[in-house]
């Protein structure tokens, strides 16, 4: 695991370094106002849902490699064409949302003129996460937070008074540009060529399967905050928003062990992709229960202070939401395993619709009654229904207890000191 616990410490440092700069700007929006991080929260989640849905080509772009060793530069130019032609097609319809949509989507044609180049840099990156280079992918995922951040100030040095505008505008051109590079720089380098053959049936079937996966889970992160935004209003959909982006840092964890261990994950031996998925799983729930409170404190002392004494609203749903959290974290390994080593993601599929139906009609019911705190609750009894029907499938194709997926043991201990001190 020594060269998973480097992947991981970089991979982990990339993460957190790219959360404080998008934390940064939603600072700066929440200082503007509740309903501009509002607003700000529901642009970015529905970047997020045409992300996941167009993920599809880079997830089978990350197998290939996993199992191959290399990409040719006909497969990368089928994942550039891909994305172009899902991002424009996604494109219209955010445009037609924009324009006749509920009034709280309106700033979202901005992001429609922009989404064929927002969905190549995270399909293109699945090329060095399928290698299990982690340092590339951690400059990718830096870049674009950092422009931003860069240009947000800057326009602050322009005009007396930022405004939802400045945010979103200088968001977009950040992803835009970085993907415009992304795409010149490897086209430079010989990497990317026309496709020489149409895709296979098959190969239509698992990418169509990887994006309506990643889709409906990352609808299920966000189902709540969209009902708030119906419910409640743009000022409580900011105050939610801020319990969920602290509640998801837990995720950088995780998602960092995965993804430095996702091309070990993807193996075609079974047992030893099994085997990995199941330390993976067992050492991302351990370091989340170990990380959660220390999260939940300082959220207590820095959230009030930094965004506004109503901010301190979003605690409370914050405590409810980290238990589902801290179980979800699991999740992610056995997902990984469907998807890369046995190449069926309608298994992770089948759990997130049904977290995602429970999740969302618990909300609906719960948020009139008792406000923030009942998307919270929702969220977090979906969040623990996801990884027990991961864990239960994982243990039935592999032949293994449920207790041995879910319980730690020694080796456990020892992949802790790995990670913490790169043994």
């Amino acid at each position: 695991m020594s060269s998973v616990a480097r992947g991981t410490l970089v991979n982990l440092l990339a993460r957190s370094a790219t959360v404080l700069l998008v934390l940064a700007l939603s600072v700066l929006a929440a200082r503007i106002g509740p309903s501009t991080q509002g607003a700000f929260a529901l642009f970015t989640s529905v970047e997020s849902l045409v992300i996941a849905l167009a993920s599809g080509p880079g997830l089978l772009l990350a197998r290939q490699v996993s199992q191959r060793g290399q990409a040719s530069p006909t497969a990368l130019g089928a994942v550039v064409g891909a994305s172009l032609l899902t991002g424009g097609a996604a494109g219209l319809a955010v445009a037609a949302l924009a324009a006749w949509g509920p009034e709280a989507y309106g700033p979202l044609a901005l992001l429609a003129w922009a989404l064929p180049l927002v969905l190549l840099t995270p399909n293109l990156a699945c090329l060095w996460l399928g290698a299990g280079r982690m340092l590339p992918m951690a400059r990718l995922s830096l870049a674009p937070p950092l422009l931003a951040l860069a240009a947000v100030l800057a326009c602050s040095l322009l005009w007396p008074a930022l405004s939802l505008g400045h945010l979103l505008g200088s968001w977009v051109a950040a992803k835009a540009g970085v993907a415009a590079g992304l795409l010149g720089w490897l086209w430079w380098r010989g990497r990317v060529a026309l496709p020489s053959r149409a895709p296979r049936r098959a190969e239509w079937s698992f990418v169509a399967m990887l994006g309506l996966t990643n889709l409906v889970g990352m609808l299920n992160y966000r189902v709540g905050l969209f009902v708030v935004e119906r419910q409640m209003g743009l000022d409580a959909t900011g105050l939610y928003s801020i319990a969920v982006i602290a509640a998801e840092l837990l995720w950088f964890v995780s998602g960092s062990l995965t993804q430095a261990a996702y091309s070990r994950i993807g193996s075609a031996d079974p047992q030893a992709a099994a085997a990995t998925a199941v330390r993976v799983a067992q050492l991302s729930l351990v370091a989340l229960l170990l990380a959660a409170p220390v999260l939940y404190g300082a959220c207590v002392l820095l959230v009030p202070p930094l965004l506004g004494a109503e901010f301190a609203a979003s605690l409370p749903p914050l405590a409810l939401l980290l238990p589902g959290v801290v179980l979800f974290g699991g999740a992610s390994a056995l997902s990984a395993f469907f998807t890369n080593h046995a190449g069926a993601p309608r298994v992770p599929a089948a759990a997130a619709a049904w977290s995602l139906a429970a999740n969302g009609v618990a909300a609906w019911l719960l948020v009139p009654g008792l406000g923030l705190p009942g998307a919270a609750l929702a969220a977090s009894a979906a969040y623990a229904l996801t990884m027990g029907l991961l864990a239960r499938r994982f243990a039935r194709h592999t032949g293994l207890r449920l207790r041995q997926v879910l319980l730690p043991g020694r080796q456990c201990w020892r992949d802790l000191q790995a990670v913490a001190w790169r043994r």
